[in-house]
């Protein structure tokens, strides 16, 4: 295999170059990109947080059940 040689002055080109056509791209591709609508973001934002919630108080429950199933296995056999 054969290794391009690339001098120690072109380097600082290459590597501008690269960026310029990073930007470029990145410009291009944001144009594509479809925004939600303020209406969209904050009936989703919504959904976000109640769904939160629900799983938030339904671990609670789950896990005071689960915690009290665990004290009375250890009050049953625990030496007395």
């Amino acid at each position: 295999m054969a290794q391009e040689v690339v001098s120690i002055s072109q380097k600082p080109v290459n590597w501008l170059t690269g960026v310029k056509s990073y930007i470029d791209d990145l410009r291009m591709e944001m144009r594509r990109v479809t925004w939600p609508s303020w209406k969209q973001v904050r009936a989703t934002t919504a959904v976000v947080i109640a769904a939160t919630f629900a799983f938030a108080a339904y671990f609670f429950v789950v896990d005071n059940i689960v915690s009290r199933l665990i004290q009375k296995l250890f009050d049953a056999f625990a030496p007395k």
